[in-house]
Parts: C-alpha cells; structure tokens; sequence
C-alpha cells in the first residue's frame, strides 16, 4: 500500500513538473554591461508567477557580459533546465550568439538586445527570435531628423568596436548620407577601455557641428568625458543604449544637454494623455518603483517587462495546442508570439508578422534631452 501511495504521489508530482512553464533568462548582471544587466534582472522579479493558471518558474543566470558564457547559459538553460523559451541577452553580440542555440533546439528566444540583425533577415533561423528594443534604424532616423532640425550638418562617429557599434554606424550613416549630412569621422573602441583621447583628438580635428556616441550603459560616458573635458561645443548625441541612470551617474555634469532616442517608458509621466503607450508604460513603472525606489526605472528594465508581456499575451494561446515541456508547446508558443497584434507595452504597441518580430511603429521612440541630471522629453 504504502509503494502504491508513494508512485501515485511521485507521479503526480512528475506531472505537475512537466505542466510547469519554464522561462530561460540569460542577462548581463555584471561585466561592462551590468548597468543594463541588472534593471532586467530586477525586472524579472516582478514578471507573473502564474499565466493562464500556469505556474511559471523563471531560471536567471549571469553572463557576464560576455558571448561564450551566453552561450554556455542558452545551452544550459534548454539541456538541463528544459526551459519553453529564453529571455536574453542583455547585448547584441551576446544575442546574436545565442540565436544559432535557440534554432537547433527550436526554443523561442525573446531578446533584449538592439541591433536589427538579431531578427533581421528573416529566416530559418530567426523565425524562432524575437526581441523588445527598438531597431537602430528606428531610432537613428530620429537622430538624423533632429540634427537636421537644430542646423547640423557634419557629423563625427565614435561606437563601440563590436557589433552594437558597427550596427549603428551601418544604419546612420546610411541614413545621414540621405539627408545630405557630412560624416567627418569614424572611430572605435572597446566596452573595457579606460582612455579614448587618441580616438577624441581625431573627432575634433574634423570639427564637426555634433558627435554621435554608439556605446551602451556606462561605458558610453568615456568618450562623452573626454570630449567635454576637450572643450567640445557641438551637440553630442547618445543612442537608446545609455537610457538609465547610471549613465548618468558616471557621466555627470559631462552629460548635460545630450540628447537621445529612447523608449516612452524613459518619460511616461511627461507623455501626453493621449499617447497609447501611456498607461502601460506607467503600469510598469510605478511596480518597479515601489520596489526599488523613486526614480529608478530605466528604459532596459522595460525589455524585460515588455518579454513578460508578450508571454502574458501568447501563452494562454499556446497553451490550447500543447503542455509546456513539449515541443508542440514550443512551437505553439513561437507562432503565438508571432501572431501577437495591439499589445500596449512599456516602450511601445506590438504588432509582429512572420516577416516583422519586433512590430513596433514610431510610437516606440521620444526623443529626451539631459537637463539638470534628469530625462526631459523634448517635445
């Protein structure tokens, strides 16, 4: 009797594990990237437990910010952890990297990445990849109109020398070329470097009417020092990647007067009433805040918010073609993902295709200005 009573229990227990939706996050909680890495972690705490009466179980693991680990974590995540989809990485070399993982396994992936060439083109592989930051052609488009708005017309580069970098020099220089601005210069450096006067001196001697910045979190700031610091007058431009406060912590009075794309969330009480990403965005904000204090939401915590979202959204739907653990689920799950239309999220409305999995419009992007330390939309 007692062997009976024990199977029935470890049976029962077997199939409550099985019936247990398993989310994979791999992120960037330390390393160059930590400023990005840990609103995202902090985030996923706050995601649901349960969805559709499904409990969920999230397994958080650092990458370090760096590309291998991320890979070893995706693989991890899918061979031990038997996760029904992954949420990660926190960057776009490291998201990149895992995109061959999550095809081979035909687990979904939710990226919290920039770069377009995570779910651009599209193909066998990327069918399985999503991602909830805006592409970099959306935003530098907004770059471009407000440098030839405010009388810019030569333009000096400075990024990151990985793909984040090379991706933004790809899509706006593409874009400037268009609009009949000048690019005087093009210079590189690492996430790690601690000097960048040698690529600053050849910024100024092209002298141009502004900079743009193609770096992320707080190293970003280095460059953006040490061209104040160098006595530069123009306008220096960020990209979405440095929308936290850390930045501009580490930036300081340096950061005055730079302006940037970002995501609504950034500014959600300064949006006006009518904006559609409003009350979502506030939604996320206010819970964030009253975990972790006034004023600390930052743009990257809202990819993490915005991935819980759209699993909200397309679980329940996958959930009537399959059980999570299996891979009918998985697959379910991908083309509910894919099907998602006019979900209101924290940076923007979502509406993907199989061609589109990203689906945001340009209600995904504001631009802001620093002004005393703080985020001010401009309007």
């Amino acid at each position: 009797m007692k062997k009976t009573i024990l199977a029935t229990l470890l049976s029962a227990l077997a199939a409550s594990a099985f019936a247990d939706l398993n989310v994979g996050v791999t992120l960037s909680a330390t390393g160059p990237a930590a400023s990005l890495g840990i609103p995202e972690k902090n985030t996923i705490d706050l995601l649901p437990k349960t969805i559709a009466g499904q409990r969920v179980n999230y397994i958080v693991l650092d990458d370090a910010s760096d590309t291998t680990t991320a890979v070893k974590n995706a693989r991890k995540l899918i061979s031990e952890n038997r996760v029904d989809v992954i949420i990660g990485s926190t960057t776009t070399p490291n998201s990149l990297a895992m995109i061959d993982v999550a095809a081979e396994s035909e687990t979904p992936m939710i990226a919290m990445a920039a770069s377009a060439r995570i779910v651009e083109p599209m193909d066998d592989k990327r069918k399985w990849v999503f991602k909830t930051p805006q592409n970099d052609a959306q935003m530098a488009t907004a770059i471009v109109e407000h440098m030839t708005s405010n009388n810019v017309q030569t333009v000096a580069y400075i990024g990151f020398s990985d793909a984040y970098g090379e991706g933004w020099w790809n899509e706006f220089s593409k874009i400037a070329l268009a609009r009949k601005l000048k690019l005087v210069a093009n210079e590189r450096f690492n996430r790690t470097d601690t000097s960048v006067t040698g690529q600053v001196l050849k910024v100024l001697a092209a002298k141009p009417d502004a900079v743009l910045i193609g770096g992320a979190g707080t190293p970003a700031a280095l460059p953006q020092r040490s061209l104040k610091e160098k006595g530069f007058k123009g306008i220096i431009y960020q990209t979405h990647g440095v929308a936290n406060n850390d930045f501009l912590r580490v930036c300081g009075k340096d950061c005055e007067g730079t302006v940037l794309p970002t995501g609504p969330v950034l500014v959600a009480a300064q949006l006006p009433a009518d904006n559609p990403v409003k009350k979502s965005a506030l939604e996320y904000v206010t819970k964030y805040e009253a975990a972790y204090g006034p004023g600390s939401v930052t743009a990257f915590g809202g990819y993490a918010w915005d991935a819980g979202l759209l699993l909200t959204n397309a679980v329940p739907v996958a959930l009537k073609k399959g059980q999570p653990g299996s891979k009918e689920f998985r697959l379910a799950l991908r083309d509910a993902l894919e099907a998602t239309k006019n979900l209101p999220a924290s940076h923007g409305v979502f509406n993907m295709s199989a061609n589109d999995h990203l689906g945001f419009d340009q209600r995904a992007r504001v631009m802001v200005k620093v002004e005393n330390g703080t985020w001010k939309l401009v309007k």
